[in-house]
């Protein structure tokens, strides 16, 4: 499908990285990017974000390279998408609904699809009004007589009801997690989770400590479900390794809400490995964006130790750094070559202190 890209920049100083990074997240999707218009504004236009200029503008590039449809690099207000939509006579997903779309696209265990279609309903239902020419032609004849009902007032309550019903199922799902969880802490199983930045290499290291087979692939949000391994680890006995969905800046607060119950896996966890693209120009500003989610699922006080990743790209050798108290602060490692593995489990021991009773007792760092 042929898109054109709208970023708008307000004046961030990560605006560049902000722009490049939807383009990865339109491509992921399956876009093929027929033009890129930057508008720069110091606030956005209440009716379509960007002025009337950059929407003839627009309008034009849209022709000429007969887009398909409009990637707008911004959450719009439904007034707003709807103001584009008419002017520019095509379909306008802003950075929210395609995220979503991506999630539908990548989501493939039961629950990581009921998260996605309650995430996806609850923004649809803010949004109605822009998808039917009939909203106030009432339903008449056999069977339908009386006061009647507007086509908007029926899709709300069905939207309303398929919403409870999810998340009636989420529940479900959500307990039975939480018992599969309380039999692991019975078992003083020591918890793992693997956090980070999407596509910082999550999976990959997931399967080089597991040899499992999770799909990992040099893509925005490859991983969606939150994928559990058991581990034994020298020194730490058995442990369990989660791998879970990768954060983004400007997450979508619909999101973190909708698929609360996955990150519950980390909201639950003994110990976090915070995985960092080190080959990123981006790595401290998606180590901030990682901490303020982090902050937002109730998981900011769990231990954790930083895993900077990709060595082999940025051209680190592997190696454990610590602190003047000797507790490690940083390991370095390559989950692709494998580089660097036997010092993070070195890390894992030393931080949960597991040896023996598996109890758990360890200082952020």
């Amino acid at each position: 499908m042929k898109a054109l890209v709208i970023s708008v920049d307000l004046g961030n100083p990560d605006f560049q990285a902000h722009s490049e990074e939807f383009i990865m997240l339109a491509e992921g999707a399956g876009a093929e990017i027929v033009g890129h218009l930057v508008a720069r504004r110091q606030r956005p236009d209440a009716a379509y974000f960007i002025g009337k200029g950059k929407l003839e503008e627009a309008k034009l590039i849209a022709d000429e390279h007969q887009a398909d449809i409009i990637l707008f690099d911004q959450p719009l207000s439904p007034a707003q998408q709807r103001n584009l939509e008419r002017g520019l006579n095509r379909r306008v997903v802003d950075r929210v609904a395609l995220i979503l779309d991506i999630f539908a696209l990548r989501a493939k265990s039961h629950e990581g699809k009921l998260q996605v279609e309650l995430a996806q309903l609850q923004h649809l239902s803010t949004r109605l009004t822009r998808l039917w020419t009939h909203l106030e032609r009432q339903r008449g004849g056999i069977g339908m007589r009386g006061p009647g009902e507007s086509q908007l007032e029926m899709d709300r309550r069905m939207i309303g009801a398929k919403v409870k019903l999810l998340r009636e199922r989420l529940d479900r799902a959500q307990r039975q997690r939480s018992t599969q969880r309380r039999s692991r802490m019975r078992g003083g199983i020591m918890s793992i989770s693997l956090v980070g930045y999407t596509n910082a290499g999550k999976s990959t290291l997931f399967n080089a400590l597991t040899r499992a087979g999770a799909y990992a692939a040099d893509q925005l949000f490859a991983t969606l479900d939150t994928t559990t391994r058991k581990l034994w680890i020298d020194g730490a006995g058995q442990v369990v390794v989660s791998d879970t969905v990768g954060f983004i800046r400007d997450l979508p607060p619909t999101l973190i809400a909708a698929f609360r119950a996955t990150l519950e896996e980390t909201v639950q966890a003994d110990l976090l490995l915070h995985v960092v693209d080190a080959s990123s120009h981006q790595r401290d500003e998606q180590i901030v964006e990682v901490h303020k989610v982090l902050a937002d699922i109730g998981a900011g006080d769990i231990p954790r130790i930083m895993v900077y990743n990709k060595i082999d790209a940025a051209g680190y050798e592997p190696r454990v750094e610590r602190d003047e108290h000797g507790t490690i602060v940083r390991v370095f490692v390559s989950a692709l070559t494998r580089a660097g593995l036997d010092g993070l489990r070195q890390a894992i021991v030393e931080s949960g202190q597991v040896a023996g009773n598996n109890a758990f007792n360890v200082e952020n760092i």
